[in-house]
């Protein structure tokens, strides 16, 4: 009896060594050696020949790439949570379905959340540079290097997701207020466990926080949620934190507001046009005023790994006839 063909997966980067040997053993999965995005001349190739496409959340998989997909092609199995840069939609019309990665990352991007939320109002990046410096340490002084305390300051988490709620738990171990803006108010079991205090109004809760972490997802309803009217609506003193996507918030508005004082400072993980850096950001970090990492809130070994994992289960399940345990479905309208 003839063994079953395996289905040619197309992986558009380089994945952690143990995902891409598992692929391997299971798939017959093409490796990309490089560790850069595909072109778009290479993502067209690769939908014309794939029964599976494995991109990432730095592939653009829009219509007119759907368009030029082979017969063949009917699972993207995303790795990753994010796909707003799969138009679902247009995969659904030709009969490709869509998975991702959801529930591995929410520890990973919580703990940078919260790292990035000490690392702002103490000034951590600018002391870790002290030291490495060319300037001499001239020692401890009572009025040197202030930053500002957490403890007893009230968190605006936009979007009280997975990762909003694992942020929440966080903050309040370092006696944090916890205030949240959500479509859905959640759980009364969670709000008293938390001590949370919902906001049905955004500009409200914007108004009234210290520090205002993002949280939700991005999608054409959240694109820019936090504009130049709204960021405006913050104090002076306040700090915002992004770890979920870069067009959440109005860049320019964002940084506008805190060269003119307006906003005290800001933690970014997340930009508008990654890779593209604003270079106003870029001053502004060298001043002290904002804390910028690279994309990294999610960058475990472990998670990395987790998100494979789930590609992998995603591409068999879909294989053996079952519906994938991580369809994405397109937005009614």
């Amino acid at each position: 009896m003839a063994a079953k063909k395996k289905p040619l997966v197309v992986i558009t980067r380089k994945l952690p060594d143990p995902v891409e040997t598992r692929m391997r053993e299971l798939f017959d999965a093409r490796l990309i050696v490089e560790d850069r995005p595909m072109t778009r001349e290479e993502l067209v190739a690769a939908v014309k020949e794939a029964d599976v496409l494995v991109p990432t959340i730095t592939d653009t998989i829009d219509a007119d790439l759907i368009a030029e997909a082979g017969a063949n092609l009917k699972l993207i199995a995303n790795f990753g949570n994010g796909v707003d840069k799969i138009d679902i939609a247009a995969a659904a019309r030709r009969g490709i379905t869509v998975t991702n990665t959801p529930n591995v990352l929410t520890e990973d991007t919580a703990d940078m959340t919260m790292a990035l939320m000490l690392a702002v109002p103490r000034r951590l990046a600018e002391g870790a540079n002290v030291l490495p410096g060319d300037k001499k340490w001239s020692g401890w002084s009572p009025t040197w290097m202030l930053g500002r305390r957490l403890g007893g300051k009230r968190l605006g988490i936009v979007g009280m997701g997975r990762i909003g709620t694992a942020v929440a738990r966080r903050a309040k171990a370092f006696g944090l207020s916890i205030h949240y803006h959500n479509r859905h108010r959640v759980m009364q079991a969670l709000e008293d466990e938390l001590e949370a205090t919902y906001w049905e109004s955004l500009d409200q809760m914007l108004a009234r926080m210290d520090i205002i972490s993002v949280n939700c997802p991005s999608t054409p309803a959240t694109f820019h949620l936090l504009s130049a009217r709204r960021l405006a609506l913050m104090q002076p003193a306040s700090y915002i934190v992004n770890t979920a996507r870069g067009d959440i918030i109005d860049e320019d508005a964002l940084i506008k507001l805190i060269q003119d004082g307006k906003i005290a400072g800001a933690g970014l993980d997340v930009y508008e046009n990654e890779p593209a850096l604003n270079t106003r950001l870029l001053k502004l970090a060298a001043r002290g005023k904002v804390v910028l990492l690279p994309h990294m809130s999610s960058a475990t070994l472990e998670g990395r790994i987790d998100m494979g994992e789930k590609v992998i289960i995603n591409i068999r399940a879909f294989f053996d006839g079952h519906r994938p345990p991580d369809r994405v479905l397109p937005l009614r309208t």
